[in-house]
């Protein structure tokens, strides 16, 4: 896969550089839309941003956190974003927690960072107000939904104001105190799919190196807007939905929940979606069963699809219009998907790509700020994850006969460490090079393979090699699962390790299916097992599913909707089925 040219970009030191550079392109236009009261929509200026932004900095020095530890926790909203800059802005150091954890860890979580404020929405109060209660370490702790100071809590607004009055009074210089680019800026408690939580330590440096190799590679301007969904404290939606939009002088809405996507899809009309594999394979798999439903649909749609491939290679591209009810469903503007944090199935990927919407894989870790390949809006859809990011390199460790071994790469991206955990850290950070702990491979035109997690390999008495993600791949394409969770088991008389999956049926598609609002278990069962003996006539014998489970409840999962497998398997025990 040879490189295209890349795109020109301005540099950027620090964060406070970006906003400031954003701040004086883009000034009058819309940073973010934001819901008010009467349900409409109120556009806030880049101007407007940045005085916010500076306004909470100063009121956040006046209570002696320049140089401090602010945690900051909330759904994804105008608030997180001014919040997150402050503190970076003014040489604080910023803890994103993860919105889902139980109070128990999000206090385990401030009491490890050493956060001394806590900047939280409203829905979190009551957690808030029973870790003060309980003798929390943190001394402020800082309310983003109440309009007046109370005895447990300062308000955000309050703040915001004050410190509008402090730079107006000339009371602190915000410009003074220059911002190491290479010092610990941001840190991000993983929430670890294999395992348990570490804290990943991150400069301003890594973060603007990574906005801008992402932003050679795909073209993001002032005319984009982005429907931010995926959580935003994890790296991935903050650097790519949130950093690179503000930098590009976008404008981003924010989601309102799940429930209300096909809602905001109209109201917000995006340009750009930032999503995971799971939300985009079940809006791929909404979209097949609406064509299910009419009879022939399917075959025309296929045609349609045959068609419209056909006629781009020969420089027509009608795509758009031959599909422009799927279009309309995502707010008819849609021209940009990123997807990552796990590999998506290629044929959800053609098949949207084959729409007309242009639908870019990518690579990355936390440790990477995050991305560290990807594909390039001009050298797509090969399902491949693309190639490395300008400035990254990446190399795979010991290659096995097929090619496959730990990837591993380096560059200004990667992370400092890990908090507080120096062997953690010189496990994986080794002679300049970062140890992913996955497994890929890179084909021979240059493009990169992901092929599994290195702790998840199943490994069969003949050495042979089985990729728990790959199989899963299989079982997912079939429309009576909704998700599946691959293991290995050892069978009693030869000894082998096997293959068992754990699947999550889509109960929906059954019901319609057998035109019954209950089906039996017996139906159940009758539907995973055809989608298990499908997925094992696409597989050699030695990756055969042998056993299977079925679930009645969703899989534990981080907040980019990754199965949590050492949780899985620490609660689950695999029977072997009949």
């Amino acid at each position: 896969m040879r490189s295209k040219s890349l795109y020109r970009v301005r540099h950027i030191r620090d964060f406070r550089d970006l906003l400031e550079q954003s701040e004086e392109l883009f000034s009058q236009k819309a940073a973010f839309w934001v819901r008010v009261k009467d349900g409409k929509f109120r556009s806030i200026t880049y101007s407007h941003f940045k005085d916010d932004v500076d306004a909470l900095g100063a009121a956040l020095a006046s209570l002696g956190l320049r140089d401090g530890i602010t945690a900051v926790l909330g759904e994804n909203r105008y608030e997180w974003c001014v919040s997150y800059l402050a503190v970076t802005n003014h040489n604080g150091i910023v803890v994103p927690l993860d919105k889902e954890l139980p109070a128990a860890e999000k206090d385990n979580l401030l009491r490890r960072s050493g956060s001394k404020a806590i900047i939280f929405s409203g829905r979190y109060e009551s957690d808030m107000l029973k870790l003060k209660q309980e003798g929390s370490p943190v001394d402020f702790f800082i309310h983003m939904d109440i309009e007046e100071d109370t005895q447990d809590f300062l308000s955000f607004s309050k703040l915001v104001e004050k410190g509008r009055q402090l730079l107006e009074q000339k009371s602190i210089d915000l410009s003074e105190h220059k911002i190491d680019d290479t010092a610990l800026s941001v840190l991000l408690f993983t929430s670890g799919t294999t395992d348990l939580a570490k804290g990943v330590m991150l400069s301003q440096k890594n973060i603007c190196a990574n906005i801008m190799g992402i932003l050679k590679t795909v073209h993001v301007d002032s005319n984009d807007i982005s429907l931010s969904i995926l959580p935003i404290h994890h790296t991935y939606e903050c650097t790519i939905g949130f950093l690179s939009i503000i930098y590009s002088g976008g404008t981003i809405a924010f989601n309102e929940g799940l429930r209300h996507i096909q809602k905001n899809f109209l109201e917000v009309k995006p340009t750009i979606l930032v999503t995971v594999p799971l939300l985009l394979e079940n809006m791929y798999k909404k979209i097949w069963d609406q064509i299910r439903k009419k009879r022939g649909m399917s075959i025309l749609v296929k045609i349609m699809m045959l068609a419209g491939s056909v006629l781009k290679l020969i420089g027509i591209d009608i795509r758009r219009t031959m599909f422009a009810s799927v279009h309309k469903n995502f707010g008819g503007s849609l021209r940009l998907i990123v997807t990552g944090a796990a590999a998506i199935d290629k044929e959800v990927s053609n098949g949207l790509n084959r729409m007309g919407f242009k639908v870019l894989q990518g690579y990355g870790l936390t440790e990477c700020s995050p991305l560290v390949i990807g594909e390039r809006d001009n050298l797509y859809g090969n399902a491949s994850v693309g190639i490395p990011l300008p400035g990254v390199e990446v190399r795979i460790d010991k290659p096995d006969e097929n090619g496959i071994g730990e990837i591993l790469t380096k560059g200004d991206n990667v992370m400092l460490g890990y908090y507080k955990d120096e062997e953690a850290t010189n496990r994986s950070l080794r002679d300049g090079w970062f140890h992913t702990g996955d497994l890929g491979k890179v084909g021979k035109s240059g493009a990169y393979y992901i092929t599994g997690r290195l702790k998840n390999v199943i490994v069969t008495k003949n050495g042979k090699n089985i990729f728990p993600e790959e199989v899963e791949s299989y079982i997912n394409r079939s429309p009576y699962v909704l998700e599946s969770m691959v293991t290995g088991y050892q069978d009693d008389k030869s000894g082998d390790m096997l293959v068992g999956a754990h699947i999550l049926p889509n109960m929906e598609t059954i019901r319609e299916k057998i035109k019954n609002s209950a089906p039996s278990i017996e139906d159940i069962k009758k539907f995973i097992s055809e989608a298990v003996k499908n997925a094992n006539k696409d597989m050699p014998l030695y990756k055969r599913i042998s056993s299977f489970t079925i679930r009645d409840s969703e899989f534990i999962k981080t907040t980019t909707l990754k199965i949590k497998r050492y949780a899985e398997n620490a609660s689950m025990k695999l029977k072997k089925n009949s």
